[in-house]
């Protein structure tokens, strides 16, 4: 006889998945965005330059570059559980090394360890949100998903006034986001035991048991390398801009630091309350090209306004709020419509890696450019080299949104413009 058919994941359990996998990103954004608040303090109490601090964050984005891409083949391979748990451990490792001492070389090892946990473990998540909601309100998911994962970069980045006292040592501040990175592992372990219960239940699709082929990468198509271009130049126009926010922010504007940890957190804040409201909307709607196209718009001129004019910092940092939520709640989703759900951790993996690649360029470029152009307290007009470059990515946006939805909208479109919950 035949085996019954089982039912899809029921709602309670896909909503605890997102639970769950939202943990282990809250701290891991937590990690990641622990330095930018502590910029000045570093440089005070350690010696470190701009290129110091853009080399910091830069080695990050090193490992990711071969890891993402042999993760998410190693997601389609050995299954979501344990490639969440592998993911989040490393997560975990890699602060607790970078605490342990004021040396450039530790912390940067530090900071490649969590590196190599911390993309992959974004993929995995990714991966595992896309395989139980697909169909289901995805970008609503992933934009829930982002919300709580932002809420760690918002609690970094103001960790300045809640935590105002960890200033007074570079090492206290480390060690918070320390404690944050047992979430991590928490997350991927509460996973793991909701997969296994789940599996007895529901048809979840099994682990692909077909051999890799990386030539099968180029077997994507168009839409999804546009994808990942635009991927590219968004977020290299975003965090390589936070990394030296703050100290931009102190310098350029005489903001204090609290404050100037509060405008960069706006991106965040925006992102934790309009992300997942675009991404619901998106699924009722598609037009995903467009709207990327759109949220790429608003970067162009955010950079020069900061850099050329006094107006209130509140409005450039709203702007790229939009974007920072607009683009995000459609782009990652949109892969998982252009993608063979059998290679959908080899594509987000490709995906984070190529991406990485940009941000470790850019955290490098924009670090050399303020040193090149000496920028400072005494020099503000040294910043003005980095927001251009920032600029130039936000036109780049609109040109590869532009031309994905030329793509979509011909015979080899996957209906990225029309495709909502209501059809899917």
């Amino acid at each position: 006889m035949p085996e019954p058919v089982r039912p899809e994941p029921s709602r309670l359990y896909r909503w605890l998945v997102l639970i769950f996998v939202s943990l282990a990103m809250f701290g891991s954004y937590y990690v990641y965005d622990a330095v930018s608040p502590m910029a000045d303090v570093l440089k005070q109490q350690l010696g470190f330059t701009d290129t110091n601090l853009g080399f910091l964050q830069a080695v990050y984005s090193i490992p990711p570059i071969f890891t993402t891409l042999l993760g998410g083949i190693l997601i389609d391979r050995i299954g979501l559980r344990k490639s969440l748990m592998i993911f989040g451990v490393l997560c975990f490792i890699g602060p607790a090394i970078t605490v342990s001492a004021g040396k450039l070389s530790v912390m940067a090892t530090g900071r490649f360890i969590f590196g190599a946990g911390a993309e992959t473990l974004n993929v995995a998540v990714i991966a595992a949100i896309a395989r139980w909601f697909k169909g289901k309100q995805l970008s609503f998911a992933l934009g829930l998903n982002l919300t709580a994962s932002r809420l760690g970069t918002f609690a970094a980045l103001n960790s300045p006034t809640w935590a105002k006292w960890a200033f007074a040592s570079w090492r206290t501040p480390f060690l918070i986001s320390t404690v944050f990175a047992v979430l991590c592992v928490v997350g991927a372990a509460l996973y793991w035991l909701l997969e296994v219960s789940a599996e007895n239940k529901f048809d979840l699709g099994g682990v692909s048991t077909d051999k890799v082929v990386l030539s099968d990468i180029w077997k994507f198509g168009a839409s999804y390398w546009l994808i990942v271009a635009l991927c590219i130049v968004f977020y290299s126009a975003i965090f390589p801009f936070q990394t030296f926010a703050v100290k931009f922010f102190m310098e350029a504007h005489g903001t204090s630091r609290e404050f100037g940890g509060f405008l960069s957190s706006m991106l965040t804040l925006f992102a934790m309350i309009a992300t997942p409201l675009f991404g619901l909307w998106v699924d009722r709607v598609g037009k995903r090209a467009l709207l990327m196209m759109f949220g790429s718009l608003l970067l162009i001129p955010v950079y020069l306004m900061m850099a050329y004019t006094h107006i209130s910092l509140y409005v450039p940092m709203a702007m790229m709020g939009i974007a920072f939520s607009l683009i995000p709640s459609v782009m990652w989703a949109s892969v998982a419509y252009i993608v063979d759900p059998a290679k959908i951790g080899t594509a987000y993996g490709l995906m984070t890696m190529i991406q990485n690649i940009g941000l470790f360029g850019l955290n490098l470029l924009i670090g050399w450019a303020n040193d090149y152009s000496h920028a400072g307290a005494d020099n503000p007009a040294g910043y003005h080299l980095g927001m251009w470059i920032f600029s130039v990515l936000g036109f780049l946006g609109v040109l590869f949104a532009y031309l994905l939805r030329q793509r979509e909208l011909g015979p080899h479109g996957h209906g990225l413009e029309t495709i909502t919950t209501g059809q899917k």
